[in-house]
C-alpha cells in the first residue's frame, strides 16, 4: 500500500512537471495580442494557437526528470502519453471553438501538490503466477534500493483478476479512488456471433422510478426499477448533508471519502447487472436491434422540479447507455441511438414487473404537449 501510495505520488509530480514544460515553452513561443476590453481599458494576452506536444518529443524531453526515473521506463511512458492526449484533445477542441462550435476551451491544467494520479503498467515486464492469479509489478533500478530500505520490500505483488489467461492481459492500471487501490487489468477481449434476428428489436426508454422501460416488437415488455438505486442515493446525501453540517465549503474527510467509495461501488454494481440483464433479455429472444431513447444535455437542461432534478441527475444513465452500447457490440447486436420525445400512446401488454406501474397518457395538440392525470392499470 505505501508503495503504491509513494508511485502514485511520482506520477502525479511526472504530470505537473510535463504540463509545466509544455505550457512554458508554448508561451515563450506564443505571440501576444493587444486589445481594449468592455470598460475600454487597455489589455493584452497570449494569442489562441495548438499547442505542440507530441509523445515522442515529451518522451525525449522528460527522460532525464527525476519522477520520470523513479517510476521506470514503461510506466513513464504510459502517463506521458496521457498528458500528450490531453492537449491532442485540447488542440480538437481549440479547431472547433474557431468554427463557432462549442465554448472556449482550457489548457489541462496542474493536479494537486502531493495527490496521486493513476499509472500504468504494461503486461510485457509483468510476471503472473498462474495458480493464483497474483501480478507482480515492476520496480524500477534507480527505485530498487530505495523501496527496500523504506519499505522493506524487494517484490511487489497485487491480488490477481480471475476468468483471462495471462497471454489476454495487455495492461495493469493502479487507479487510486477515496483511500482505496484497484487494480484495472485490459485485456484483449473476443467478439461473439450470436443467433439474432436484426427485424426484431427491443426499444428502451430511460426514466427515473422506472430506470429502463424495455418493449420488444415480439410483443413482450419489462421495467428495470430505478427506486432502489434512488435510495441509494438519498441516504448517500443524508449522510453527506449530516457529515458536512457546520464545515465550510469543500470540506472533505476519511469518512466521506469511505461512503462515497461505498456508494460509487453500489451504482456500478446496478449499471452493470442492468446492462447485462438487458444483453441477456436480447440473445434468450434473439433481438438483433436495440433502440434507446436519449436526448443529449437532458440532466441540466431538464426543469422537472428541484427534488426530482436531484434524483434524476445522480442516476447515471448516460454510462448505462454506453455499457449497453459496448456489450452490443460485442455480441453483434445493432445499437441504435434516437431522439427521445414524450411517450405516445401506443398499445402494449402489460410490463412484467413485481407492483403497480402508474402511466400517463399523452397527447399532441399541435407542437405543444399535455400530459393527462396519471391512472393505475
Amino acid at each position: 500500500m505505501a508503495y503504491l501510495v509513494h508511485q502514485c505520488q511520482q506520477g502525479n509530480s511526472l504530470i505537473n512537471s510535463t504540463i509545466y514544460h509544455v505550457r512554458q515553452a508554448h508561451f515563450a513561443d506564443c505571440p501576444r495580442k493587444t486589445f481594449f476590453d468592455d470598460d475600454g481599458m487597455f489589455r493584452t494576452a497570449f494569442k489562441l494557437r495548438a499547442v505542440r506536444a507530441s509523445y515522442p518529443e515529451l518522451c525525449k524531453q522528460m527522460k532525464g526528470n527525476p519522477h520520470y526515473r523513479i517510476l521506470g521506463g514503461q510506466c513513464a511512458q504510459q502517463t506521458l502519453k496521457g498528458v500528450a492526449e490531453s492537449f491532442a484533445s485540447f488542440n480538437q477542441l481549440l479547431k472547433g471553438f474557431f468554427k463557432g462550435e462549442g465554448t472556449r476551451p482550457k489548457m489541462p491544467r496542474y493536479r494537486k501538490k502531493g495527490g496521486l494520479a493513476p499509472i500504468t503498467f504494461p503486461a510485457q515486464p509483468l510476471k503472473f503466477e498462474p495458480e493464483t492469479g497474483a501480478c507482480r509489478l515492476t520496480i524500477s533500478l534507480e527505485n530498487k534500493q530505495f523501496v527496500k530500505d523504506e519499505f522493506g520490500l524487494s517484490e511487489i505483488w497485487i491480488n490477481g483478476c480471475h476468468g483471462i489467461r495471462s497471454e489476454q492481459i495487455v495492461e495493469v492500471r493502479i487507479l487510486p479512488r477515496n483511500g482505496c487501490f484497484y487494480a484495472e487489468y485490459v485485456y484483449k477481449g473476443q467478439d461473439f456471433q450470436s443467433d439474432v434476428d436484426p427485424a426484431k428489436a427491443l426499444g428502451i426508454d430511460p426514466g427515473l422510478n422506472n430506470w429502463l422501460t424495455c418493449v420488444s416488437t415480439v410483443g413482450k415488455s419489462f421495467l428495470l426499477e430505478g427506486r432502489k438505486l434512488k435510495s441509494i442515493n438519498q441516504w448517500y446525501n443524508k449522510q453527506v448533508a449530516k457529515l458536512k453540517e457546520g464545515f465550510p465549503q469543500g470540506f472533505w474527510s476519511d469518512e466521506l471519502a469511505t461512503i462515497t467509495e461505498k456508494r460509487n461501488r453500489q451504482v456500478r454494481d446496478a449499471l452493470n447487472k442492468a446492462a447485462r440483464f438487458v444483453i441477456n433479455y436480447c440473445l434468450s429472444h434473439k433481438l438483433g436491434t436495440v433502440v434507446f431513447g436519449w436526448n443529449q444535455r437532458n440532466k441540466d437542461s431538464i426543469a422537472i422540479g428541484k427534488r426530482n432534478n436531484q434524483n434524476f441527475v445522480q442516476v447515471p444513465t448516460a454510462r448505462l447507455k454506453n455499457r449497453i452500447a459496448q456489450l452490443c457490440e460485442q455480441y453483434g447486436i445493432q445499437f441504435v441511438e434516437t431522439a427521445r420525445l414524450l411517450h405516445l400512446q401506443v398499445l402494449i401488454p402489460r410490463p412484467r414487473y413485481y407492483s403497480s406501474v402508474r402511466w400517463r397518457k399523452t397527447r399532441q395538440l399541435g407542437t405543444i404537449w399535455h400530459k393527462s392525470t396519471p391512472r393505475v392499470i
